[in-house]
């Protein structure tokens, strides 16, 4: 504390010092003695170097120790290994190169077992245009903390048909996983007609995030196949660059996306050509904000087909299917709910086994042309569905098309003994009704007549009194 006084007080008396200083420097002016003036400078120059000199450490920070040097982020810079840029010259092995580098650079410890932390380098493709003539692969397995960003890559005229321009696969090697946390952003990925632009195969916690692929072959745009949590994301997928409407759409072929694999995500993604948008072969998966209009289910194209039968575990949830609808083989497990179906497009369920379990088609959206299309079918062409349990199909908001539920209500009034409802119109499984609830309100304060459920077959509820009565039947059903 009395160090912190002094300096305040040392503080104060500099300024008072040195305003005294100018004013003895201007009487000193005003006397008009030479030699006197001089004398009187010299000394106040002398006091006030002195004073200076004291109080220097109280006014002067020290000057600041330079900043260390800190190592930048290992970024490989693709031209910087011969890539063309214009995309006249073939820069295949420039990026294998690059690719080359970043693998075998410093390691931060291991992620999963086998995998080394590259420490999140990057491979720059610094916004150019590249001719790539042969899959982009890393020399071998076990690399992980890697992204690569920020340019073009198309595919040249002899490249494979039967293969991906960027690859993430390694035959020969035995690891559990073989990549993992390898990010792949802001790419425009041009196949050439020829192959397919990504394979993700047996690697770990992938991310493919605002990518733009389009000219695929008869093949995959992206192909995750085995490991698991690949995240597809703010993409745009299409055979053919197009905005609907496409004279060519007829034609369209091949996959967007193939999940063959589980715990995988597409979200907020847009696929606008191909015959099929996703499909999906793999458990747990998840779909949301995905929109689809590539090939129309009228000319034979699917906007999502789920092929597992038996086990599908798989959530599609808040997404847009544009004239093209959901293809789902004996689904188990399996969520469609916030979806929007324009176009007559629909929701078709195939029998491969007859099974169908744990199934909820609920709170989406339908809008069609009014030509009678339902928006949930049944294709029991193999073989009817006979396991049916625990399937919701309710609350669908439907305009222009036919509704199809499992649950349904109906009323009939008429004077007699017996009253029929019929819900074939409404029921989407025939012949299965396997709850019903019901109330007879008879006309006649003073009648009370014996009732009774008498037949329930062909999606009709029979109900029967002893009597003749004038009464209204309220019937509730479901399947």
């Amino acid at each position: 504390m009395e160090e912190t006084m002094e300096t305040r007080k040392t503080q104060v008396a500099v300024p008072v010092l040195l305003a005294i200083m100018t004013l003895m420097v201007s009487k000193v002016v005003f006397a008009g003695k030479d030699s006197l003036h001089e004398r009187h400078m010299a000394e106040l120059q002398a006091v006030k170097a002195s004073l200076v000199r004291r109080n220097l450490p109280g006014f002067v920070s020290p000057p600041p120790t330079p900043p260390q040097a800190v190592p930048g982020p290992r970024v490989y810079q693709v031209i910087s290994y011969g890539a063309d840029p214009t995309g006249k010259g073939d820069s295949t092995n420039a990026i294998l190169k690059a690719m080359e580098d970043a693998f075998d650079g410093p390691n931060h410890g291991v992620l999963m077992e086998g995998i080394n932390d590259l420490g999140g380098a990057r491979i720059d493709l610094q916004g150019g245009s590249y001719l790539i003539s042969k899959p982009l692969r890393f020399p071998s397995a076990g690399a992980g903390n890697l992204l690569i960003s920020g340019g073009t890559l198309r595919a040249s005229d002899d490249f494979p048909v039967d293969k991906y321009l960027i690859e993430l696969n390694d035959e020969s090697s035995k690891l559990q996983y073989i990549f993992e946390y390898i990010t792949l952003r802001d790419l425009l990925i041009d196949c050439n007609y020829r192959g397919g632009a990504i394979a993700v195969i047996n690697s770990l916690r992938t991310s493919v995030d605002n990518c733009y692929i389009t000219r695929f072959g008869d093949t995959n745009g992206i192909l995750v196949q085995k490991g698991h949590e690949t995240y597809i994301r703010n993409s745009f997928l299409g055979q053919h660059i197009t905005a609907g409407g496409d004279k060519g759409e007829r034609n369209f072929s091949g996959t967007a996306v193939n999940l063959v694999g589980n715990d995988n995500a597409i979200t907020d993604t847009v696929i606008f050509s191909a015959a099929i948008g996703v499909m999906i072969s793999g458990q747990a998966n998840l779909l949301s904000g995905v929109h689809c209009y590539n090939k129309a289910t009228g000319f034979g194209g699917t906007g999502i087909y789920l092929k597992l039968p038996g086990l599908t575990q798989n959530r599609i949830v808040n997404s847009y299917l544009d004239y093209t609808g959901i293809v789902a083989e004996d689904p188990v497990q399996l969520q469609i709910s916030g979806t929007f179906f324009l176009g007559d497009a629909f929701i078709l369920l195939k029998s491969i086994n007859g099974v169908v379990r744990g199934v909820n088609i609920v709170d989406n959206m339908f809008s069609g042309s009014d030509n009678g299309v339902q928006i949930v079918q049944l294709d029991q062409t193999n073989k009817a569905f006979e396991n049916v349990d625990q399937v919701v199909v309710d609350r669908n908001n439907v305009n222009g098309m036919a509704t199809r539920s499992t649950v349904a209500k109906a009323s009939v009034a008429g004077n007699g003994t017996s009253w029929t409802v019929d819900f074939n119109q409404v029921l989407l499984f025939p012949n299965l009704i396997k709850h019903v609830q019901y109330t007879l309100v008879a006309r006649d304060g003073n009648a009370f007549p014996i009732h009774a459920v008498r037949n329930v077959s062909d999606n009709r509820v029979v109900v029967q009194t002893n009597a003749p009565v004038t009464a209204q039947v309220y019937v509730t059903v479901d399947q």
